[in-house]
């Protein structure tokens, strides 16, 4: 980082978070910590609820022109009220760390992108430090969210996988994934994939973060069924998660040199 700032290319988060939600507080606090420990400049606003659609988009209209700011995030899900996609949409795409702007969408389709989102980001971060090769492998991936499933699914294919998209609605679901070489859960639903819809010798990476009713964090994999079966699993909490926030740190720097040449 000190490298950086030599060059004067000084990275700047702001994170916007609007409302209460727990979670999303938690999440804030753990980007806020990351940026400490990177030295990376950050800003926080957490707007109340009561927030209109018009103050958000004003706020982020002023950090979009705002220098010492590269990379703007609206912590999702903002109250009803406001319109996520209109939100979205407002973050200049030079900015938009998160990756969610129709234009950085894009972008991934054909390959030619600066910013991942940062969870796929993540988890082919983990695959390539692992030293899996993703190319000619059957790659499945439970989930087909913007946020998460497609663009996973596009990343794998650009790293030569033949890529199957699965989601809860999906028939003989494990038929699909019991042929996965490499296999993503990212549906949501906690306990979804179970050891017998694995693979042998398959690598596993569970997305999923889910609260059960008594208070445990768990995956969208049932792990202790699926680590009996798997080559390589990733743990929840500890696996994806921590990568996720890193890749946010990774797109901020990376916004940094993006609005540094624009």
């Amino acid at each position: 980082m000190e490298a950086l700032k030599e060059k004067g290319i000084n990275p700047g988060l702001a994170v916007i978070i609007v409302g209460e939600d727990p979670a999303s507080q938690v999440y804030v606090r753990n980007k806020e910590r990351a940026c400490d420990e990177c030295g990376i400049y950050s800003e926080k606003y957490a707007l109340p609820k009561e927030t209109t659609q018009e103050e958000l988009l004003n706020l982020i209209d002023k950090l979009n022109k705002k220098n010492d700011i590269s990379g703007i995030l609206v912590q999702l899900p903002v109250p009803e009220h406001i319109d996520e996609k209109t939100v979205i949409n407002a973050i200049d795409p030079k900015k938009d760390v998160d990756a969610f702007h129709p234009v950085n969408v894009g972008k991934i389709m054909v390959g030619n992108y600066d910013f991942v989102p940062c969870t796929p980001a993540g988890v082919m971060e983990l695959i390539d430090e692992s030293g899996i090769d993703v190319s000619g492998k059957e790659c499945v991936v439970v989930g087909r969210s913007n946020i998460v499933g497609k663009p996973q699914a596009m990343l794998l294919l650009h790293k030569n996988g033949t890529v199957t998209i699965c989601h809860s609605r999906t028939k003989d679901l494990k038929a699909k994934t019991k042929n996965a070489d490499i296999l993503v859960a990212a549906v949501g639903i906690p306990n979804f994939i179970t050891g017998d819809m694995i693979k042998e010798g398959a690598v596993v990476i569970d997305v999923g973060i889910n609260r059960l009713e008594n208070k445990k964090l768990c995956g969208d994999v049932e792990f202790e069924s699926a680590q009996k079966v798997a080559g390589a699993i990733t743990p929840v909490p500890g696996g994806v998660g921590p990568m996720t926030i890193a890749m946010l740190m990774k797109n901020t720097v990376k916004a940094a040199l993006v609005n540094k040449t624009k």
